[in-house]
């Protein structure tokens, strides 16, 4: 029998797990394929229309249902099988795929104005953020029951990596498969993306449920989870952190305009952009995987989100592609440290039969922030420029940092290691 010392310090012990590896193909494929889908999305929406606002609304179109709807999913997700649901989840992102599929293809749109298919575009990405909604706590519960609790940071690190490599991949790819195939192919390769996580679905047996009926009403099992996040602090800095540096950072989103009214290149250097990001993550999985962040991980976070805030500001100045590509290669390296020790945080800190709820309230406040913070860049594109956007954004990051810091000694401390 392996000695529990050697498996907690082998940076591959998760992988072991047969079931595990199909996690986290699940993780990555459903996280590059809707990257990729909200890729296209905005690059067709800023062909339609040239507008910043126009892009904004896309991710307020998703980020409402998903904060709305999330309270009662997190709870449902408690209640249920985990896997089943997340089947569901995924045949509903296969069905709007395909309408957004529909919607790119010229001869199906025919003769059907560009308001009318911005509003069918908006409404599909609508019903996309109720799926979402499920999927994040769903996700999330799945992992817990596939790993054993020695391994959790482990396999968050994984975890997170391909979360996050997916989510920095799809973009990449988007932009360089829209140069090649065209907006209307690549959606079409989207939906076959979402096909992946059906078959890796039904490789992982069905898990026990937790969940503990304990005589309380519907609004106190609804609440449960936004209670316990208020109530531990370590949990709640780390989540109002990537929230707020996400929403004031979220230079990502106006990609398309920078690239091509900024920088004054095309859909080509777009994806490597992109890919920029990509590769960043990338680079932070390896590292973390052998070098897990154990000391002093509060301050790491702190550090990494105050650099991160630096990249956006260079990046929002910078008017050379090669700058440009740098400052996001570094943002994608420092905002995979972030996500890597929140997701070891949650992980660790949450109980098993809380972990959907808990996961809920993360996803308002941290998973819909991507999609707020395109919202807010579109806003504040239009109301000051889009230059002067992103380093607002950038220095607001900067602002959140130094004040946590000042004002959270639990994050200050934090180890992991206890």
């Amino acid at each position: 029998m392996d000695n529990p010392a050697t498996i907690k310090n082998d940076p591959y012990a998760s992988l072991r797990i047969p079931e595990f590896n199909y996690y986290l193909v699940i993780r990555f494929a459903l996280v590059f394929a809707l990257a990729m889908q909200f890729t296209i999305v905005e690059w067709k929406v800023n062909a339609l229309t040239h507008d910043p606002w126009s892009l904004g609304l896309i991710g307020l179109a998703e980020v409402i249902p998903a904060v709305l709807v999330a309270p009662f999913a997190g709870h449902i997700v408690d209640k249920r099988e985990k896997r089943g649901l997340l089947l569901l989840c995924v045949l509903a992102y296969v069905l709007i795929g395909t309408g957004l599929f529909l919607l790119t293809w010229d001869k199906a749109v025919e003769g059907i104005s560009v308001k009318s298919v911005l509003n069918m575009v908006y409404a599909l990405v609508f019903l996309g953020g109720i799926a979402r909604a499920f999927l994040s706590p769903a996700n999330f519960s799945l992992m817990a029951l596939i790993v054993p609790r020695t391994l959790y940071a482990n396999a968050s690190t994984w975890s997170s990596s391909s979360w996050q490599i997916g989510g920095m991949a799809g973009p990449a790819l988007g932009g360089l498969f829209i140069y090649f195939l065209g907006i209307h192919w690549s959606m079409l390769l989207v939906v076959g993306i979402f096909l992946i996580p059906l078959y890796c679905l039904i490789k992982i047996k069905p898990k026990p449920i937790y969940y503990k009926e304990q005589g309380e009403s519907f609004l106190e099992g609804l609440t449960k989870g936004m209670r316990f996040v208020w109530h531990t602090k370590v949990v709640l800095n780390a989540m109002a952190l990537d929230m707020f540096a996400v929403l004031f950072g979220g230079a990502v989103s106006m990609l398309p305009i920078f690239a091509t009214d900024v920088l004054h290149v095309g859909s080509l250097e777009f994806g490597f952009l992109r890919a920029a990001v990509a590769v960043g993550s990338l680079t932070t999985m390896f590292v973390l995987a052998y070098k897990p962040l154990v000391h002093h991980p509060g301050l790491k976070l702190l550090a990494a989100v105050f650099g991160f805030g630096v990249c956006i500001i260079v990046f929002g100045l910078s008017t050379s592609f090669i700058l440009s590509f740098f400052a996001l290669l570094i943002s994608g390296m420092l905002d995979g440290i972030s996500v890597i020790i929140r997701q070891t945080i949650l992980q660790l800190k949450t109980p098993d039969d809380m972990r959907g709820r808990v996961a809920a309230v993360s996803s308002m406040f941290v998973g819909s922030s991507n999609e707020l913070g395109a919202f807010e860049s579109g806003f504040m594109a239009r109301a000051i420029g889009l230059v002067p956007s992103v380093v607002f954004g950038g220095c607001v990051t900067l602002g959140v940092v130094v004040t946590t810091y000042i004002i959270s000694p639990a994050m200050r401390k934090l180890d992991l290691k206890a």
